[in-house]
């Protein structure tokens, strides 16, 4: 007697739904966008369920929905341009001075963030898995997309998920030793463009907090001396989808007090975390006098201040948050 409809839909979602955290981590991972990585996962999903029939426990499910999910991603990413950060495109700007230019739309696909919230763990389930939240980090997201994409798969499963090399060759369809030399060159790639692995702050640690609080005050009060207090002398400031990128305590700072800050009451943000960092969604006061959404900014705190901070003006970032459109009062 075969199963009814409704029995193998339950006996598939009891077995593959504990996953989909950790899998929409993984696709974030490989596409750098947190709306590609939802349909990735989605069309995971929906092939898992068309193949489930004939799966037959000859692997584990995990191994299994990790393989469906890794070739949606390459499948899907082939014919993509990389999601980059200012930082990817050029140098740091060191010209004359000058207020910053967004970039043609459509020239360069950005890098987007991850709100935490989408990959946090239900809390009535103490014993979910807990994701490698150093391994969402902004730096290192933005430094995987300068991988071939086969190679940034390679060294995800291999280096983040821990599969083995022939696990990873399972998944990926090809052999061991593919597998070994795929992930030398990505590691000798990603030391080229990602090199200094910083130690972060955790967005609990009470000094994250207070650099967030303090970077949120300076813009709320259009203070440019607040921002000395929390930035580090060797800070960068980088913001899509602008090209031009500073770095510097003393530049960030001129920057934005120039052409960003305006007057007390034009900026408004409100405290959350994204890529397991301190992060805020952000809104700005329009020409009626109305605060609405402007976009989310990531900081990288560190013991001795914060040494980058990354603004994305996607004014639909704060509906991803799960913040209103317009700044309540």
């Amino acid at each position: 007697m075969t199963s009814r409809p409704s029995e193998a839909v339950s006996r598939f979602t009891a077995e593959t739904e504990r996953f989909r955290r950790e899998l929409l981590a993984h696709c974030y991972r490989m596409a750098g966008s947190a709306h590609d990585a939802e349909d990735l996962v989605q069309d995971t999903y929906l092939r898992a369920w068309r193949s489930y029939a004939g799966f037959e426990d000859r692997a584990s499910i995990r191994s299994w929905l990790y393989k469906i999910a890794t070739n949606v991603c390459l499948t899907a990413l082939e014919p993509r341009r990389n999601r980059v950060l200012p930082s990817g495109l050029t140098g740091p700007y060191g010209g004359p001075d000058r207020r910053p230019t967004p970039v043609a739309p459509g020239e360069v696909s950005w890098l987007e963030p991850l709100p935490d919230a989408w990959i946090a763990p239900p809390s009535d389930e103490p014993s979910a898995v807990v994701i490698a939240r150093e391994s969402l980090r902004l730096a290192l997201i933005a430094g995987l997309q300068h991988l071939p994409a086969r190679q940034r798969a390679i060294l995800i499963l291999r280096e983040v998920l821990a599969f083995s090399a022939a696990e990873t060759a399972e998944i990926l369809g090809t052999t061991t030793a593919a597998v070994k030399s795929g992930l030398q060159r990505a590691r000798a790639r990603l030391d080229e463009v990602a090199p200094d692995r910083e130690d972060l702050l955790e967005p609990t640690d009470q000094r994250a907090r207070a650099l967030l609080e303090g970077y949120i005050a300076a813009f709320e009060r259009s203070d440019a001396g607040l921002l000395e207090q929390v930035l580090r002398t060797d800070a960068t400031l980088e913001a899509t989808p602008f090209g031009d990128w500073q770095s510097g305590r003393e530049m960030c700072i001129h920057v934005l007090d120039a052409f960003v800050l305006g007057t007390a009451g034009d900026w408004r943000m409100i405290a959350t975390t994204a890529n397991a960092q301190p992060a805020a969604a952000v809104y700005h006061r329009d020409a009626a006098g109305v605060l609405r959404a402007d976009g989310a900014v990531v900081l990288a705190p560190t013991s001795a201040g914060i040494s980058r901070v990354v603004k994305f003006h996607d004014p639909g970032l704060v509906a991803t948050f799960g913040f209103p459109q317009v700044f309540p009062n």
